[in-house]
């Protein structure tokens, strides 16, 4: 018997040596740089894949990351994810054999990385037993989604009460320039129930990010969130991938249980970032430029975020519109993906009125979902009177209305400085669902529109 045991033993030692020995990786080619054309390089180098992270050695001996995107007949062409300097012909270029892995942890809270998972805000970061992931995960399958039922508290009145959002949906955030899309999404940060907010900031300006961190987030918000960036002046590859690290740090505390919280700004840097690339390795460019690429690549980053088995991702998606116009494609696109859209307002801004948001042509596609019949009763009550005052608001400012004549009018015009009240609010401001819902409850307990 024990000879017998001996035996086994030895046999199993043996098999998982050869096993060993064939896992190995016992050689490694390296390639050689045979073209570089502004931030694409084409490279002779078998077994590469597209995905493939690189190294590219300069002549003074640095090592710059770039990423397999294309193949062009023997040649691999690769983007490089920032500058070029000091690469020539001839460099040799080594692959990892992997896609772009950052390190995540808990170790990542109140921190501010790049897409790449480097610290960038001066300070250490300890990695050690940090787990790895691919920044490019897979959405999960659509059956193993659970069904969105639970409230998710953002801590904005105008949104909790009249566009409440459920604990992983996805809405979009449409604004143009200036009308207060950062400062929203602080108060969200700090306000929110999330258990973690991840920010990506994408093509930001320098001073920005800073700025964002201090005034926007706040000491407060900072301890429960994760900040990936992508300053404006890096190159597009970095920026594009900006949203898959925010992304994957997501996915990483959605599968502790966490209730994460996702915030892009913007989605639109982001894709103009997917244009560069997708024009550099030669795609057709189709509306404004845009290659047909770029549009599956949103539906599939977008898709990424949401309800698991596990936790949850809600995602606060920022489209910037360029000219205020609804019709840019990167617009159109996003708002057909997501569960639902709030519009900023350029005209309500102006009227210093913030949050800026336009309720009436917002809508939250999950709000009868998550919300009771008495919430659902008291929002379209609020929202008859905000559409039937605005319908008539020219002739309420010149005094061409007769009071009387309508009532239903009337008790609008009586309520809109107490409804405009009630969605304003003040960055400093902290308020619960629970005093949001009750507020717009006992408003509109009394008011008879039938």
């Amino acid at each position: 018997m024990l000879n017998q045991s001996r035996e086994k033993s030895i046999e199993y030692v043996k098999k998982h040596a050869i096993d060993v020995i064939n896992a190995a990786k016992l050689y490694s080619y390296k390639g050689s740089v045979s073209k570089l054309l502004g931030l694409t390089v084409e490279v002779k180098l078998p077994g590469l894949k597209i995905g493939d992270l690189c190294y590219i050695e300069t002549y003074e001996g640095e090592k710059k990351p770039a990423e397999v995107v294309a193949f062009k007949g023997e040649n691999a062409q690769l983007l490089l994810l920032y500058d070029g300097a000091g690469i020539g012909q001839g460099s040799l270029v080594e692959t990892t054999g992997k896609a772009i892995s950052i390190p995540v942890g808990d170790f990542l809270l109140g921190r501010l990385i790049s897409p790449l998972g480097e610290p960038i805000d001066g300070k250490p970061m300890d990695t050690r037993g940090a787990q790895w992931v691919n920044i490019d995960g897979p959405p999960p399958g659509a059956f193993d989604r659970p069904i969105i039922s639970q409230m998710f508290s953002t801590g904005v009145r105008a949104i909790d009460s009249l566009l409440t959002l459920g604990a992983g949906q996805r809405m979009g955030l449409f604004a143009g320039s200036g009308v207060g899309k950062s400062t929203m999404l602080g108060m969200i940060a700090r306000n929110s129930d999330a258990d973690v907010n991840v920010v990506a900031l994408i093509g930001e300006r320098g001073r920005e990010v800073k700025e964002f961190v201090e005034d926007a987030l706040g000491e407060e918000g900072m301890k429960k969130s994760v900040l990936v960036c992508s300053t404006g002046d890096q190159p597009p590859l970095i920026r594009q991938k900006c949203l898959h690290s925010a992304t994957a740090v997501c996915e990483y505390f959605r599968d502790q249980g966490k209730k994460v919280f996702l915030m892009t700004d913007t989605v639109t840097r982001c894709a103009m970032a997917g244009r560069e690339v997708g024009l550099s390795v030669g795609e057709p460019p189709t509306i404004k430029g845009y290659p047909p690429s770029i549009f599956s690549w949103l539906q599939k980053v977008l898709e990424r975020s949401g309800n698991s088995p596990r936790g949850s991702i809600t995602a606060l998606y920022t489209v910037l519109m360029e000219g205020d116009d609804i019709n840019d494609p990167v617009v159109d696109t996003v708002r057909g993906i997501v569960d639902g859209h709030i519009f900023l307002s350029r005209k309500i801004a102006e009227m210093n009125h913030y949050p800026a948001i336009d309720v009436l042509g917002s809508i939250s596609r999950l709000f009868t979902t998550v919300t009771t019949r008495e919430h659902q009763a008291a929002a379209h009550k609020m929202r008859q009177l905000m559409a039937m005052y605005r319908e008539n608001k020219d002739l309420i400012d010149v005094g061409m209305y007769n009071a009387g004549s309508n009532p239903k009018l009337d008790i609008a015009i009586e309520l809109m400085p107490q409804i405009n009240a009630f969605l304003q609010q003040r960055t400093s401001d902290s308020v619960s669902m629970e005093s949001t819902i009750s507020t717009l409850i006992s408003m509109m307990k009394d008011v008879d529109l039938q």
